[in-house]
């Protein structure tokens, strides 16, 4: 299981029990979008090779208001 928790410098994350953070700046880099416009799902594709994603992907910038 993965979880992510998000604040506005990055996503603490927690996969198959190891715990690290993603910050701001490297999310965007790896997606080409600003940290806002950037969706649970693709958080969940930097982190897992095969994610589950469940629901509709919500923005960052959602989750944070």
């Amino acid at each position: 299981m993965t979880t992510l928790a998000f604040d506005d410098d990055g996503v603490d994350v927690v996969y198959e029990g190891t715990e690290f953070r993603l910050e701001k700046d490297l999310i965007e880099e790896a997606t080409e979008k600003s940290y806002h416009d950037v969706t649970d799902h693709e958080v969940l594709k930097i982190v897992a090779e095969q994610p589950n994603l469940q629901g509709e992907p919500r923005r960052i910038g959602d989750i944070l208001d």
